[in-house]
């Protein structure tokens, strides 16, 4: 039995799989974004910090495993293991790098100039060099700042405008008790 099929079906049919062929190139081809998590400690003592953000990813629609694939790092609180890190990091080309400390931001910032590198909090970004400025970080690094080195003046002297009277103040921080003494000037 000889099967005939028209011109006209013959075209609609391969039309239809070269149109589609790119688009199964594409998903073959494509890997999933990978994220380069840097701890500068443990995993146990990170856990709370990689909970959160696993759970932020999530709600952005970002899925380990399937939408991204995360290589996590520990340098067990040994600065010495950092530049080694960062270079197996760079070696697996993740498409960005989540360094957890400022010194490890610096470490990262050291080895590659092309992938980005966001880091989750720095105390003074600007003063250990991790950035040219505030308003514009440059290059290929960016990420929070909680200004604490800046500030902590600026909040004295607020204080100080608000209760002129003021001649101690007792600040509590990072679980520890610290007492500072106002002079007036």
């Amino acid at each position: 039995m000889t099967v005939r099929i028209g011109r006209r079906q013959l075209l609609a049919a391969l039309g239809g799989a070269v149109a589609t062929w790119p688009i199964a190139a594409r998903a073959q081809q494509q890997r999933p974004r990978s994220i380069g998590y840097f701890g500068a400690t443990t995993a146990a003592a990170e856990k709370l910090r990689t909970d959160a953000f696993m759970q932020r990813l999530r709600a952005l629609g970002w899925i380990e495993g399937q939408t991204v694939a995360i290589e996590y790092r520990w340098a067990e609180g040994r600065t010495e293991h950092f530049p080694g890190i960062v270079a197996e990091l760079v070696r697996l080309r993740v498409d960005i790098i989540v360094p957890t400390s400022t010194a490890a931001a610096l470490a990262s910032k050291q080895a590659t100039a092309v992938i980005p590198i966001v880091f989750p909090l720095s105390g003074d970004p600007l003063g250990t060099g991790l950035i040219a400025s505030l308003g514009r970080p440059g290059g290929n690094i960016t990420g929070l700042s909680n200004q604490a080195a800046d500030l902590g003046g600026k909040r004295i002297e607020f204080l100080r405008d608000m209760t002129p009277g003021l001649r101690r103040l007792v600040h509590l921080g990072q679980c520890r008790v610290s007492r500072s003494y106002i002079r007036d000037s």
